[in-house]
């Protein structure tokens, strides 16, 4: 699989005028469509331009057999569009995954967990041929690390990992949500990691999993992109790594 990203030109191009980042989210969210494979189940991921994705998703329900989903939101969200949604359990595998990223480089290597559902998001894309990531261009970056890191960690853990990642240059904060420690659908916390430059992802990936208490790690090397979506003001842009 070639490293180096190609683009072609943009095939989902805005009318006239600049778009906000909300209507790049809706594009790239049609713009998946043509990677569902017709009478498969199709991988689902989580956030805000995975629900466009959903959206457009729905104009189409009838040609696929449903979705295996990475969170109770999307499930929700699904369903109440009509979807079946299967459990990962029960299937074996998935022609292709779609979600979104909260950074991606040149590579195919992202980092994900904003959304909290990082856990679930990394199982439904070990079981998916192909990922397709859809983003808009500000999360296009050469060196990831930018965006806070999530982890999500056992919580007996916490103080310890953090320490672990202070050695590493790193300040990692436990996520809130109502002045209490965010709890994901798994029953385990958050936390967001600054001050790093993750220059050799596969590798950072693979040490952090292995941290007694890390549940998982927001870094997706392992199950990088081999398709980005990418919105921009000149349309969709397709990016392969």
């Amino acid at each position: 699989m070639n490293t180096t990203p190609s683009a072609s030109t943009p095939s989902f191009a805005p009318e006239s005028g600049a778009l906000t980042q909300d209507q790049l989210k809706t594009l790239v969210g049609q713009a998946a469509l043509q990677y569902v494979v017709r009478g498969e189940l199709v991988g689902v991921g989580t956030g805000s331009t995975v629900n466009k994705f959903i959206d457009a998703l729905a104009t189409i329900k009838d040609q696929i057999k449903g979705a295996v989903s990475s969170s109770v939101a999307s499930t929700e969200r699904l369903l109440a569009l009509g979807i079946p949604v299967f459990d990962s359990n029960e299937v074996e595998r998935l022609s292709v995954y779609i979600d979104g990223a909260d950074e991606i480089d040149g590579h195919g290597n992202m980092v994900k967990g904003g959304g909290a559902a990082l856990t679930r998001e990394k199982i439904v894309a070990a079981q998916s041929d192909k990922f397709v990531c859809i983003a808009d261009e500000s999360k296009l970056v050469e060196v990831l690390g930018q965006f806070p890191l999530p982890v999500e960690v056992i919580p007996m853990a916490t103080a310890r990992i953090v320490r672990q990642f202070a050695a590493m240059g790193g300040h990692a904060v436990v996520r809130q949500k109502n002045g209490q420690p965010l709890v994901t659908d798994n029953g385990q916390h958050i936390i967001d990691v600054t001050g790093l430059q993750i220059r050799d992802p596969l590798a950072f990936e693979a040490q952090v999993s292995q941290w007694p208490g890390v549940v998982t790690v927001g870094v997706f090397a392992f199950q990088r992109a081999q398709v980005c979506l990418l919105g921009t003001a000149q349309g969709v842009k397709t990016l392969t790594f």
